[in-house]
C-alpha cells in the first residue's frame, strides 16, 4: 500500500522591498529580498483525501511576509527568517515546521563627489546574502548563514600538481595559473531555543558576515594556492576561530578556467607559458569543489 513518505508546500520568489526613512538624519536606507517559505505538519490528507482544511495558502504565506516586514526589522536577514518562521510555528497548531529562506539582494550606497549619498544605491554585482531558517516545533529554530555568488578571480599566485596521473589522465601539470570561483560560502549556527534567544544574538550576525567575506577575499588572494581544495579549507579553519556559535562552515567552489591560446599558427607569435597575455574563458564543464569543516567535539 502506497503511503506519504514526506510533503511541503509554500511558496517562493516573495519579492519584498522595504525602506527606512530617518527623518531626523535625513537618510533613507533600503533592503531588497526575496523570499521562499516552506511549510511541514499535519497536512497529509489534504494529497491524499482533497481535504483542504489543513491547507494556509499559498496567498496567505506571501501576504504575512508582507506583514511583518511592516511590523518587524527585516535586518539583518537571520533574524528576519527567525520571526516569520515562528509566526507559522506559533499561529497554527498543525504546522510543526517552517522552513524559511531570505535572500537579500545588494544595494550599496553611491558616493557622490565623496560623500555617502542619503537616498541612493546602486547594485554592484550579482552576490547575495542568503539565510536558511527552519523553526520546528519542540526542537528550536536552526540557522544557515551564506555567502553565494561572490565572482573573484587572481591572475597569479594558483598552482595544480602531483595529482593522480595515469592512463586516462591529459591534464598537465601547472606551477602557475589563474585562479577564479563564484564563491558560495555558509555557516551554520548552534542550534537556537526560541525567537528571543536568535533575537539577542542579533549583533553576531552581520559581525559574521563581514568576517566570513573578509577572510573568504583575503585567503583567496593572499594564499599560494596549491589546490582549490587546500584554499578552501583554509577559509573554514579560519571562520570557525572568529565565531565560536559556529559549529560548521561549508564552501562550494565551481572552478572558472582560463585557457591560454597557442598563437604560434600566427608567425611563430608566442602566447603559451610565460609568455600567455590572452585567455580564452571557458565557461563549461568546470571543476566543482565542496567541502565542510565542523567545529572539534569538546
Amino acid at each position: 500500500m502506497p503511503h506519504l513518505a514526506a510533503v511541503r508546500y509554500g511558496k517562493d520568489n516573495i519579492r519584498v522591498y522595504k525602506v527606512h526613512r530617518d527623518e531626523k538624519a535625513g537618510v533613507q536606507t533600503v533592503t531588497e529580498m526575496t523570499v521562499r517559505v516552506l511549510l511541514e505538519g499535519d497536512i497529509g490528507t489534504s494529497y491524499t483525501e482533497a481535504d483542504n482544511s489543513v491547507i494556509v495558502p499559498t496567498d496567505t504565506m506571501k501576504q504575512t511576509t508582507y506583514l511583518m516586514a511592516k511590523l518587524h526589522p527585516v535586518h539583518p536577514p537571520e533574524l528576519f527568517a527567525s520571526i516569520l518562521a515562528s509566526h507559522f510555528t506559533e499561529t497554527y497548531a498543525h504546522i510543526h515546521s517552517a522552513h524559511v529562506k531570505v535572500i537579500q539582494h545588494r544595494w550599496t550606497r553611491m558616493q557622490i563627489d565623496g560623500e555617502h549619498h542619503p537616498h541612493s544605491f546602486l547594485r554592484d554585482g550579482s552576490e547575495t546574502r542568503n539565510a536558511d531558517v527552519t523553526s520546528k516545533e519542540g526542537h528550536g529554530i536552526t540557522i544557515r548563514s551564506a555567502i553565494v555568488g561572490l565572482l573573484v578571480l587572481k591572475s597569479t599566485g594558483s598552482a595544480f600538481y602531483g595529482f593522480v596521473q595515469d592512463e586516462y589522465t591529459k591534464l598537465e601539470p601547472v606551477w602557475d595559473r589563474i585562479l577564479s570561483t563564484e564563491v558560495d560560502c555558509g555557516w551554520s549556527w548552534n542550534l537556537y531555543g526560541k525567537l528571543e534567544d536568535v533575537q539577542s544574538a542579533v549583533s553576531k550576525f552581520d559581525e559574521a558576515w563581514k568576517a566570513a567575506r573578509n577572510i573568504t577575499l583575503k585567503i583567496f588572494a593572499n594564499d599560494s594556492s596549491a589546490s582549490v581544495q587546500n584554499t578552501m579549507y583554509k577559509m573554514c579553519d579560519e571562520i570557525l576561530a572568529v565565531e565560536p556559535t559556529v559549529e560548521s562552515v561549508d564552501y562550494s567552489l565551481p572552478n572558472k578556467h582560463y585557457f591560454e591560446i597557442d598563437m604560434s599558427w600566427h608567425k611563430g607569435l608566442k602566447n603559451t607559458g610565460k609568455d600567455a597575455e590572452v585567455y580564452e574563458p571557458q565557461s563549461n564543464p568546470n571543476g566543482l569543489i565542496h567541502c565542510t569543516v565542523k567545529r572539534s567535539a569538546t
